[in-house]
């Protein structure tokens, strides 16, 4: 049976999609509400995203956007003529009463695609149901992956506050905070600051290790130091995590409250009042959460160039991790590589431009699995060896007790007693520091609560 096409226009907006780009040509500065919500593909008529992809060009580019030269981009492009010439873009500009108005313009635009998509979907969904194939579940799987791709590409999320997070769980409202100007930010582990002597504004700062290892603790770690210890006001992007998990995770590093006794609110009357105690602490941090999948180079940007433009200051970005960010996808790079090396590129940019250190985690290729011993060199940076020349300072995060058992590690080491097997242990190495020493630092890693600590003897570790 044959579907009856649809009579009805779909879900559009010709005159937000006009103010969209209006606006660009007028404000260019409107870029930075509206990159993080739409993309060429949400225009209706395909003249205003080809008109919309000339602006996001030029503005990655850092160059001039108004109408002399979106009209010249799309001249190189052979579109101009299509789009209506310098008359199209004239008139619409001046039918815009003010830019204003461009994130709530993008937002409709945004809204009518999606809407578009699931009439697609639903098109979709329709034909499969009436083409009835013998396995009812394909159909309920291909309706799913449908649905989930539409969800997918959804960009309404923006950052969240970890007060914002922290007040769900606790339901309660903190005091507004104070802002402190930071010169370096201290990663709060004593050793490794006296080596690196802080991370350096405008520095890309990469941590790889192999997964589980606990990066993503490593920089939740740095991000609270730096934003309880020193005031600063941290952007994280975590492109693998939700920003609710971090949440958790960084408040049971706080409280000493194992994070599934969190999560299932097990806690003690003892361990309710530390939780509460944390929280407030944590929410008096200026720590702002985006955890966005499928993050491109250019969006991170503009995100970050919002933030800071909108608190007046930003002192460390932190991204979770650099091999989950997306390419462009127009810029003919190839294959995954030269995208990682794009990134890295932009990334470096990005640090420069606002001035901030750029924490990036990495992910290491698998040859470190295989080589005895099992310490991380620049090599083992997976994708990409731009990564290393792009950045100022390169450390890995290794932990033998993830590879070497303690049985194993006895009979590998028998003139040393059980008590040295390094459970707990973490290495840090700086492999590479554009602007001093290498060296490697200890540090512990409580599992049980996913925190990291200076290596220092504490009174759990005395015998009774």
């Amino acid at each position: 049976m044959t579907l009856a096409p649809l009579e009805r226009l779909p879900p559009h907006d010709i005159e937000a999609e006009e103010a969209v780009i209006a606006s660009l040509m007028v404000d260019p500065q409107a870029m930075l509400a509206v990159q993080g919500i739409v993309k060429a593909a949400d225009f209706f008529r395909e003249k205003h995203g080809w008109v919309y992809d000339a602006c996001l060009a030029l503005w990655n580019r850092d160059e001039v956007v108004n109408q002399i030269t979106v009209a010249h981009e799309l001249a190189s492009r052979d579109r101009l003529e299509e789009v209506g010439g310098q008359v199209f873009l004239a008139d619409v500009i001046r039918r815009l009463p003010t830019s204003l108005g461009a994130e709530f313009y993008a937002r409709i635009v945004k809204r009518d695609s999606t809407y578009r998509g699931l009439i697609h979907a639903a098109t979709g969904i329709l034909q499969m149901a009436y083409e009835a194939p013998a396995e009812i579940e394909q159909v309920f799987s291909k309706a799913e992956n449908l649905i989930q791709r539409i969800r997918g590409g959804e960009n309404f999320r923006d950052f969240v506050h970890i007060r914002q997070l922290l007040d769900a769980y606790l339901d309660q409202d903190p005091d507004e905070i104070e802002r402190i100007e930071l010169s370096a930010i201290r990663t709060g582990f004593t050793d490794l600051d006296t080596l690196l002597t802080g991370l350096k504004r405008s520095d890309l700062v990469i941590i790889g290790a192999r997964p589980s290892v606990g990066k993503s603790s490593f920089a939740l770690g740095i991000a609270r130091n730096a934003a309880i210890e020193q005031g600063a006001h941290v952007a994280f992007f975590s492109l693998e995590m939700s920003s609710e998990q971090l949440a958790i995770r960084l408040l049971s590093a706080e409280s000493g409250v194992d994070s599934s006794r969190l999560r299932l609110g097990q806690n003690t009357e003892l361990e309710e009042r530390r939780v509460v105690a944390a929280a407030a602490r944590l929410s008096e941090a200026n720590i702002w959460f985006d955890d966005s999948p499928m993050l491109t180079a250019a969006e991170l940007r503009a995100k970050a160039r919002r933030l800071a433009g909108e608190s007046k200051q930003l002192d460390l970005i932190v991204i979770d991790y650099l091999q989950l960010m997306q390419g462009e996808g127009q810029g003919g790079r190839e294959n995954r590589v030269q995208e990682i090396s794009y990134i890295s590129r932009t990334l470096k940019g990005l640090a420069r431009e606002l001035d901030v250190p750029i924490v990036a985690l990495a992910q290491l290729s698998r040859a470190i699995e295989n080589r005895h011993p099992r310490t991380p060199m620049l090599s083992d940076l997976r994708d990409s060896g731009s990564i290393e020349q792009d950045a100022d300072i390169v450390m890995f995060l290794s932990r033998e007790e993830l590879y070497v058992t303690q049985e194993q590690w006895a009979q590998q080491h028998p003139d040393l007693p059980e008590s040295a097997y390094p459970k707990g242990v973490a290495q840090v190495s700086v492999a590479k520091h554009r602007n001093g020493p290498t060296g490697t630092v200890e540090l512990r890693f409580r599992e049980r609560f996913a925190k990291f600590e200076d290596w220092v003897l504490r009174t759990d570790d005395l015998p009774e």
